[in-house]
C-alpha cells in the first residue's frame, strides 16, 4: 500500500485482550470479573478498555473470591498426579447434590503443565501428571502458581479440549484477529490522497477509521469458552509486542517495527506480515505397552509469512517471510520461556496446547475404552463456563519512519493441530522419569511423587 514519498511508515495492529472473566456459579467462591486485564467485552462481543480502579484493591478482590488453598495442595511439587476417574466421581457427587465444585478440583490440584499421561487398566483409570503448587491471582487476573507465577490448568479447559477431541478427533482449534477485506480496500483508496502535508498523526487516525473494526474468529471450540479466550488473549499479547504498542517485558527483544526501522532493504509493496502461534513439541515418547506417554518440548512457537493484498482488500498467503518479520518470530520462539514467566497469557496458551494434545491422545488411543473408564460429566454433562463471545475489535495504529511508505497489518492468530503431533511417537522400553509410586490409590484424587 504505497503512500507518497517522505511520509512515515504506518503500522496497524489488532487490539484485543480477553483476560476478562465472568462470575462463576459452579466453583466454590471462584471470583471472575467482567473487566480484568485491560478490556471489557460487552454482550455484542465488542472489546473496549474498561475503567479500572486501584490495581491493589482489584487484586485483593480477586484473591478474596478464591477459596483458601488446602495446605497439602499448596506445597510445591515437581510431579503431581491427578486421577481422571476420581475427578469424574467428585464432579458427579457435587453436581448431583446441587453443590459447587471446589476450587482445588476446578484447578486440577494446581497442575501447571501436563508432562505425562499414564494408563492403569487394573485401576480403570487415566492419570495426568506434571509440576504443581498452590495458587494466587496475578496482575492480569489469571490464576497462577504461588511461587512460580506459571498459570494453573483449569478443569474447564480440559473439558472443552476433551469434548472437541471427541467431536472432531484431530481437527484442532484456532483463532484469528483480522482486518476485513472492505476495510483494507478503504485504506488502499484513502492512502492515494495522502501527501507530505497530511502528517503521520492525521494519516494514522484516518487509516484507523477507514479500517474500522477487525473480526475475531474462533474454530474448533465454543467461542464462549475460556479456552477460546486463552487463544485470543495470547494472540493479542503477541501482536502488541510485535507492533511495539508496549515494550517486551524482557530485555533483548525489540519490536518488529524497531527491526523494520533498522532494515535497509526495500519494503515490498502491498505485503502484510502475518504472525501466528503454533504448537512446538518433540515427538511424543511412549512405552512399549502404550500405557505411559510423555510430552516433550516447550509447547509454543511463533510462525510468520507475508500476505499479498490486492486493490479489493483480498489477502493471499505467499508462503514467504520478510527478514525483520522472521527475525521477530524467531526471537519470540527463542525467548518464549522467559516471556511466559512474565506474561501469564502465553503460559495459559501453552496449557491449552498441552490439553489439546493430551485429550486428542486419550481419544485417539481409546484409553478410556481400554480401561473401562466412563466420564459422562467431564465429557458432556458438566456445563463449562460461558462468557460473552469476542466478535470484533477497533483498529489501533502507530507509525515509524523506515525509508518507505507502507501500511503493515498484524494478523494471524493461533493454530493448534494436535493430530500432527501424535503422528510419529517414539517408543522406549520404559519411560524412566515416571516414578514407580504413580499408581492410583482408591482414596485419593491427587498425590505427589515421593
Amino acid at each position: 500500500m504505497q503512500f507518497v514519498p517522505r511520509f512515515p511508515l504506518l503500522a496497524m495492529a489488532c487490539v484485543a485482550v480477553l483476560f476478562a472473566q465472568c462470575q462463576s456459579t459452579r466453583a466454590g467462591g471462584f471470583l471472575r470479573q467482567n473487566a480484568v486485564g485491560g478490556v471489557s467485552i460487552d454482550a455484542e462481543g465488542v472489546l473496549a478498555n474498561p475503567e479500572i480502579g486501584d490495581p491493589e484493591k482489584l487484586n485483593a478482590a480477586w484473591q478474596s473470591g478464591l477459596e483458601e488453598v488446602p495446605g497439602d495442595i499448596a506445597k510445591k511439587s515437581n510431579l503431581r498426579f491427578v486421577s481422571l476417574r476420581q475427578l469424574e466421581r467428585i464432579v458427579a457427587e457435587k453436581r448431583e447434590a446441587g453443590l459447587p465444585v471446589p476450587d482445588d478440583v476446578m484447578l486440577m490440584a494446581g497442575l501447571q503443565r501436563i508432562q505425562y499421561v499414564l494408563v492403569y487398566p487394573e485401576a480403570k483409570d487415566i492419570v495426568l501428571a506434571g509440576p504443581a503448587e498452590g495458587w494466587r491471582i496475578d496482575a492480569l487476573g489469571n490464576v497462577v502458581g504461588d511461587t512460580t507465577g506459571r498459570p494453573v490448568i483449569a478443569l474447564d479447559d480440559f473439558m472443552v479440549a476433551l469434548r472437541a477431541a471427541m467431536d472432531q478427533p484431530g481437527a484442532g482449534m484456532s483463532c484469528s484477529i483480522d482486518p476485513t477485506p472492505e476495510g483494507l480496500a478503504r485504506v488502499q483508496k484513502i492512502s492515494r490522497d495522502f501527501n507530505a502535508n497530511t502528517g503521520p498523526e492525521r494519516a494514522s487516525n484516518a487509516i484507523a477509521q477507514a479500517l474500522g473494526y477487525q473480526t475475531i474468529s474462533v474454530t474448533g471450540v465454543p467461542d464462549t469458552s475460556h479456552f477460546a479466550r486463552t487463544m485470543v488473549a495470547a494472540d493479542f499479547r503477541m501482536k502488541r509486542l510485535a507492533m511495539g504498542f508496549e515494550p517486551a517485558p524482557i530485555p533483548g527483544m525489540p519490536s518488529y517495527l524497531a527491526l523494520l526501522g533498522k532494515n535497509r532493504g526495500r519494503l515490498s509493496q502491498n505485503m502484510l506480515p502475518r504472525w501466528w502461534l503454533a504448537p512446538d513439541y518433540q515427538p511424543l515418547l511412549r512405552d512399549e505397552a502404550g500405557l505411559a506417554w510423555e510430552l516433550r518440548g516447550q509447547g509454543v512457537k511463533c510462525m510468520t509469512e507475508e500476505d499479498y493484498v490486492n486493490a479489493q482488500g483480498e489477502k493471499t498467503g505467499t508462503g514467504k517471510a520478510s527478514g525483520p518479520a522472521q527475525k521477530w518470530a524467531d526471537s519470540f520462539t527463542q525467548k518464549f520461556e522467559e516471556l511466559a514467566n512474565h506474561d501469564s497469557s502465553f503460559g495459559q496458551l501453552r496449557n491449552a496446547m498441552d490439553l489439546a494434545v493430551v485429550t486428542t491422545l486419550i481419544v485417539h488411543e481409546g484409553m478410556a475404552e481400554q480401561v473401562g473408564l466412563d466420564m459422562p460429566w467431564l465429557a458432556g454433562k458438566f456445563e463449562v463456563e460461558s462468557y460473552n463471545a469476542p466478535k470484533r475489535v477497533a483498529t489501533q495504529t502507530t507509525f515509524i519512519k523506515a525509508g518507505g511508505q507502507w501500511l503493515i497489518s498484524a494478523s494471524g492468530g493461533v493454530q493448534i493441530s494436535p493430530g500432527e503431533i501424535l503422528a510419529n511417537p517414539e517408543t522406549t522400553q520404559k519411560i524412566a522419569s515416571v516414578p514407580q509410586d504413580s499408581k492410583p490409590a482408591s482414596d485419593k484424587w491427587w498425590w505427589d511423587a515421593k
